[in-house]
C-alpha cells in the first residue's frame, strides 16, 4: 500500500480516491453483517484480518453492557455495528478523521436499525469516559503518530474500563505492549491468531503490579 493511500485511509478528512461502492459481509457471534464500504476507506473490499481476529478473540459485550463504548478508527463501522448490536443499552461512539468513513458508518448503522454516534475526533464529547475502547490501530503510519493517537484516547478509559487492541506480531505488537506498560497501563496478551496479538489494556493505580508479557 502506498504512503498516499495510507494517509488517505487514516489521516485525510476528505479522501480523493473514487468512492466506488463495495459490500463487506462477515459473521460475528452467529450474527451476519452486511455493510457498505467504498474507495478511500480502510479495507473496503473485505473485513480486515486483524479486525476479524479482534472480534473473534476479544471479550465481546453482552446485552447487559452499559456505558460508553468507543470504536477508535472506525472505518466504515464494522466494530461499531457489532458493539451496538450486541450491547443495545450501551452508548456506542465511532470516530475517524475520514469523513467518508463516518458517512458510511452512519449509513450502515441506520440500515441495521442501530444507534451509533459516528463523529469526528474533535466532536466526541470530552466529558464521557469509556467503559470499552476497541481499535485496530494504524500501526503502519509510524510510532509517533500511533503513540499520539493512543495517548489521546486511552486516558479516557473509565477507572474500571478496558481497551481491546489488535496488532500484527510482525508490526510491533510486543513493543507496543512494552510501551503501554511503561506508561502505567495494565496489559495482557489476551490471544494470538493468524499473526495478530489481541491486547487487553486497563488502567492501574501506582501500587499495582504491571502485567508481564505472556508467551502465547
Amino acid at each position: 500500500m502506498s504512503s498516499k493511500r495510507l494517509t488517505e485511509h487514516y489521516f485525510t478528512a476528505d479522501p480523493t480516491a473514487p468512492a466506488r461502492a463495495t459490500e463487506v459481509s462477515f459473521t460475528v457471534a452467529d450474527r451476519e453483517f452486511r455493510l457498505r464500504a467504498g474507495g478511500g476507506v480502510f479495507s473496503a473490499t473485505r473485513l480486515d484480518p486483524g479486525t476479524a481476529v479482534l472480534l473473534r478473540k476479544a471479550e465481546l459485550p453482552d446485552p447487559q453492557t452499559e456505558g460508553a463504548l468507543l470504536d477508535l478508527g472506525c472505518g466504515y463501522g464494522p466494530i461499531a455495528c457489532v458493539l451496538a448490536t450486541l450491547a443495545p443499552r450501551a452508548t456506542v461512539y465511532a470516530t475517524d478523521v475520514n469523513a467518508r468513513a463516518l458517512e458510511l458508518t452512519r449509513a450502515n448503522a441506520t440500515a441495521l436499525g442501530l444507534r451509533v454516534r459516528a463523529l469526528a475526533p474533535e466532536v466526541v464529547p470530552t466529558h464521557d469516559l469509556f467503559a470499552q475502547i476497541w481499535s485496530n490501530p494504524p500501526i503502519r503510519v509510524g510510532k509517533d503518530e500511533l503513540h499520539a493517537l493512543l495517548l489521546r484516547w486511552l486516558p479516557r478509559l473509565a477507572p474500571d474500563g478496558v481497551a481491546w487492541l489488535v496488532v500484527g506480531r510482525h508490526l510491533g505488537a510486543d513493543s507496543l505492549m512494552a510501551w503501554l506498560l511503561e506508561r502505567g497501563y495494565g496489559v495482557v496478551r489476551h490471544a494470538s491468531q493468524q499473526g495478530f496479538r489481541v491486547l487487553r489494556v486497563v488502567r492501574i493505580s501506582g501500587d499495582e503490579e504491571r502485567s508481564a508479557p505472556q508467551n502465547l
